[in-house]
């Protein structure tokens, strides 16, 4: 099958490209930083310029569509070019994709949940607080009218290229011996993006269709923060808990964004709660013994 993947210089579309590639062939897609991964073709498109011709070109038997502006306060203070990007895009990528007869899967957030809540279900209605939010549920609601798959994912970290991750961060940080403060006061769904490449090919071998949660388990940042230090053996005095509320953001945040990932791992097979197994994966990865 080839596969077409959008957002390959992302933290999450790199290891979707990479996992799909050991039995696919998988064609990736950025847009200004260029990335390298064994097994997969990589070429610079925009895809805000002509999405049609790529799917055209390529024939794509399925289009993992990754690619958007994800930075929260750049789509707050952006929204035209936003808009352009995580929605028109979207649509035009959708449509093509499905005149042509290619499967389509989205890769979403738990950002298009209020956070009044947490441990929200497929089933939950949506309440964007921020602009990237609405932009990725308006993507959704495109997606689901072509009968495309969604895949909603939280608070992602890992290997790889992309934009610095918290987990990331706080493993560099400790390692050197520095200070590293998490929110005690934020409940979110940290997600390996391994294990995220993982689901995705599972999904795309067969017919789900809908809203899928692939998702960690919900913990606080601080949790979070003082779980990398149990695995990797660094010093939990060095994490400082604060108050997101001391925090200043352009965009408002979800205070509870944690996702229920029920649905995924009955399906899957994939043990997405094993917080300490996940970060093992991650310390192998990054070559700490």
């Amino acid at each position: 099958m080839r596969i077409l993947v959008t957002g390959v210089s992302s933290s999450p579309g790199y290891k979707i490209a990479l996992e799909l590639s050991k039995k696919h062939e998988v064609v990736g897609i950025y847009r200004s930083n260029p990335v390298h991964i064994d097994g997969v073709m990589t070429l610079q498109r925009d895809l805000s310029v002509d999405p049609e011709g790529v799917i055209r070109d390529l024939r794509p038997d399925a289009v993992v569509h990754v690619a958007s502006i994800g930075n929260v306060d750049y789509c707050e203070e952006n929204q035209a070019e936003c808009y352009r990007v995580n929605v028109e895009s979207a649509r035009r990528i959708v449509r093509e994709s499905y005149r042509i007869g290619s499967n389509i899967l989205y890769i979403s957030t738990d950002y298009v949940f209020d956070g009044l809540k947490g441990l929200y279900s497929e089933e939950d209605l949506p309440r964007p607080i921020n602009y990237y939010g609405l932009t990725k549920l308006l993507a959704e609601e495109i997606v689901r009218s072509f009968g495309g798959t969604i895949v909603r994912i939280s608070s992602v970290y890992g290997a790889g290229p992309g934009r610095p991750n918290f987990g990331r961060v706080v493993i560099e940080k400790l390692g050197r011996g520095e200070r590293v403060s998490a929110a005690y006061d934020q409940w979110i769904s940290p997600t390996l993006n391994t294990l995220i490449g993982m689901a995705v090919e599972k999904l795309l071998g067969r017919d789900v269709g809908g809203i899928i949660h692939v998702a960690g388990p919900r913990m606080t940042r601080y949790e979070f923060a003082l779980a990398i230090c149990d695995v990797y053996g660094f010093r939990r005095e060095l994490v400082e808990p604060i108050s997101i509320k001391s925090l200043s953001f352009r965009a408002p945040r979800p205070i509870d964004s944690s996702l229920r990932n029920e649905k995924a791992i009955k399906i899957l097979g994939i043990d997405l709660n094993n917080i300490k197994g996940a970060l093992e994966i991650l310390k192998k990865e990054l070559g700490y013994r």
